[in-house]
């Protein structure tokens, strides 16, 4: 599969539409495998400005758990995510980053999944390349789906991307101080079923390749459980400037049962395998 024409309108070919974004490097850049390499830090801009008192706090911390404890306590105080914070009057729960992560880990395309993709190109600009099916150029039906489920108000009512901006910047924070899962890099691995379709460069029969990455995909920290998730095993390591969460980040288990990372996209080399290991 090639790289999408360049003679396609902006408008119809969505790599196109973003050329900025909200963590400071080119979008061309951030979704590239130079970038996989370049061991730059990246923030979104204004959160950590925007909530200085967690970070006093998390600061104080000598062990992950109670970090994790100071992290989930600050946003339930935050955004009033509490057992019995909604509103006098309302029978629906404040919106919490902690149920769109489980709605990931039941279905990476269902409402809450866009939503989260929503949120990686929001901050990123890297737009999505597959919600239910093959997104391609704009507009189709398949795009028309993603757009109407990554703004669908019953998940945009409690500051949503905000939420996920301090879970973002608080994984990047725990790397960094616990050097966990790793301090720079983290090997992981990735089943999936339909490698050909992912593959711009090289051949996945000849295991080494390079694939894109819908704009936030799953990978596990074992590579025999990657292995129940598709045909093809793809192999990489991946920067942890990449990571949005991994296990043990959080005291709730969300996707932590099966060693799941949540990892922005974009291209990556790989090393493929079909088969059993």
């Amino acid at each position: 599969m090639s790289q999408t024409a360049t003679d396609h309108s902006s408008t119809e070919d969505p790599d196109r539409w973003y050329c900025t974004n909200m963590v400071g490097v080119p979008v061309g850049l951030i979704g590239s495998t130079a970038f996989n390499r370049c061991l730059r830090r990246i923030t979104i801009h204004g959160t950590r400005e925007t909530h200085p008192g967690l970070f006093r706090l998390l600061a104080a911390c000598e062990y992950p758990a109670t970090a994790a404890e100071v992290f989930e306590h600050y946003m339930e105080l935050e955004f009033g995510l509490a057992p019995g914070a909604q509103q006098p009057g309302s029978a629906r729960h404040p919106t919490s980053y902690l149920d769109l992560l489980r709605g990931w880990g039941v279905e990476s395309d269902c409402p809450k999944a866009a939503v989260l993709k929503g949120w990686v190109e929001s901050r990123f600009g890297l737009v999505p390349t597959f919600h239910k099916q093959r997104l391609g150029l704009f507009p189709s039906a398949a795009w028309a789906t993603y757009l109407q489920e990554k703004t669908d108000a019953r998940f945009h009512n409690n500051c949503i991307f905000q939420q996920f901006d301090l879970l973002y910047e608080y994984c990047q924070w725990s790397i960094r101080r616990f050097k966990t899962p790793g301090p720079r890099f983290v090997r992981l691995w990735r089943g999936t079923n339909d490698v050909e379709d992912q593959l711009i460069d090289g051949d996945a029969r000849r295991r080494l390749c390079t694939v894109r990455l819908n704009n936030l995909v799953s990978f596990s920290d074992s590579k025999e459980r990657a292995e129940e998730f598709g045909d093809w095993v793809l192999e990489t390591e991946v920067p942890t400037v990449k990571l949005l969460f991994f296990p043990g980040l959080l005291q709730r288990q969300v996707l932590g049962y099966e060693g799941e990372l949540l990892v922005i996209g974009g291209n990556y080399k790989v090393r493929a395998y079909h088969g059993w290991f």
